[in-house]
């Protein structure tokens, strides 16, 4: 498999599902891509958008779909997803979560190795990649582990850098025990690594300095106090300086300070870019006023911190210092955060509501619906190399969302597809309404219903 090029897995990869495939023309349709709304048909076959022009006539059998008062996008991808498969499937699996994704409009996903047993070994790895294949109808990346002892063997990935999406280092403990903290590790990682880093950033000696500060902590207002600004920068620094020390490609996750924002530049186009930085929709929504209101179920890792890193955040989205917007989509039991705040896991489900939520934003003036397709389609695909997906471009995977921007949706218990069946924005209306996902150029979610017997394909990307 190794010894394929590129373009072969890729015919493959359609050959695979054209037994799947339905030719699809989309009449009228706004297309928002590349920095601009146009009014455009969208002609879709084999999987592939092979034409995108005015008035698209083509022969034979096909479904058409009026796209009038509907903005058509390119299917978001999402870099940071924890489906809790294998092990922790009493909170979610990969089955459930794409479900919840593609209703959301998030065609793509790269999911996280903390998971039981988590996924430091080759094998392990592909063990997940076997399971998204049979279950998941968006498609799927997996990233390799680390762990303080398995260094060489998560450098095995560099023979996979056209088919695994990089290699993550908690450099702070979040959910599972999957800290590394020893500097030959970190360093052998960073020198060696041909693929793409990415790194959940704390410092763990700063956070057990602050619970010993706050031995009685009673409630989710304590977070933002332990797992601090400090706690984020110090670790964020460490792992900026590894990486220009080796000039390695390092993406740091879910930023969610303003001090670390001096560590991002927006001198470089993104595809000039060696360190990249992510930001999560939790942290662009909330702030540490709503901990009254939400408790634990607003309860992530790095904490939701104090509204000026909030206003900070915005402003580095926008200028560009900030380059991917993502969800971190991290689910537990509602049983699991009704504990007492010291025993209630941290993490937030979200990947069904990320797109509703910046299209509010776009809604309220906070973001044009261009900048947004660029940090959450354009961006992940040009970070990572992501092959032909990412764009409405003729010659890519068809990978669309069809969205009508003046349709209220409101979240009930009825609609939220999690497996563990709560969301921060139950009874929350977003103005804007997800109509039809499509993946690989199948109708995977329309009127509210998800379409599994379709699945999605394994990410493949494009790396010298």
């Amino acid at each position: 498999m190794l010894m394929v090029n590129l373009q072969t897995k890729i015919s493959f990869l359609l050959k695979a599902q054209c037994n799947n495939m339905n030719a699809i023309l989309i009449k009228n349709i706004n297309v928002v891509n590349e920095g601009q709304c146009t009014i455009s048909d969208v002609w879709v076959k084999d999987g592939i958008i092979e034409k995108i022009a005015g008035d698209i006539q083509p022969s034979g059998n096909y479904r058409e779909i009026n796209g009038e008062g509907l903005h058509l996008l390119p299917g978001v991808i999402d870099d940071q997803v924890h489906f809790r498969e294998p092990g922790l499937t009493h909170k979610a699996n990969i089955g459930t979560e794409a479900a919840a994704a593609v209703a959301g409009g998030v065609t793509s996903f790269m999911e996280m190795p903390n998971t039981n047993p988590p996924a430091i070994t080759q094998q392990l790895l592909e063990d997940k990649y076997a399971i998204g294949a049979a279950t998941s109808v968006a498609n799927y990346s997996f990233f390799m582990g680390v762990s303080n002892t398995n260094a060489d063997e998560a450098l095995r990935t560099n023979a996979k850098k056209d088919i695994v999406c990089g290699i993550k280092i908690f450099m702070g403990s979040s959910t599972g025990d999957m800290l590394v903290d020893n500097y030959l590790t970190l360093s052998k990682i960073f020198s060696e690594s041909e693929v793409l880093i990415a790194t959940h950033c704390e410092n763990e000696g700063i956070i057990t300095a602050n619970k010993a500060k706050y031995p009685d902590a009673a409630d989710a207002s304590f977070h933002p106090l332990i797992r601090n600004e400090e706690a984020c920068f110090e670790s964020s620094f460490s792992a900026v300086q590894l990486a220009k020390k080796y000039n390695t490609r390092l993406h740091i996750l879910h930023i969610s300070t303003a001090k670390e924002l001096q560590l991002f530049t927006n001198f470089f186009p993104l595809t000039e870019k060696r360190i990249t930085s992510e930001v999560c929709v939790h942290h662009l929504h909330f702030t540490a006023d709503d901990y009254g209101q939400y408790g634990n179920l607003i309860k992530c890792n790095p904490a939701i911190k104090a509204k000026e890193n909030k206003a900070a955040l915005w402003e580095a989205l926008l200028d560009d210092r900030l380059d991917i917007i993502a969800t971190d989509h991290a689910p537990h039991t509602w049983e699991e955060k009704q504990l007492p705040y010291q025993q209630a896991p941290s993490g937030v489900p979200l990947v069904q509501h990320s797109l509703p939520l910046m299209l509010q934003y776009v809604s309220e003036g906070k973001i044009s619906i261009e900048k947004m397709v660029e940090k959450m389609c354009h961006a992940p695909a040009q970070c990572f190399q992501i092959s032909k997906r990412g764009y409405i471009r003729e010659g890519y995977f068809a990978d669309l969302v069809l969205v009508k921007l003046n349709k209220p949706y409101n979240v009930t218990k009825g609609n939220i597809l999690y497996k563990c069946g709560w969301s921060p924005f139950e009874g929350h209306t977003f103005p804007s309404t997800i109509e039809t996902t499509i993946v690989n150029g199948n109708v995977v979610y329309e009127n509210g219903v998800v379409n599994n017997t379709i699945k999605g394909a394994r990410l493949l990307f494009e790396r010298g």
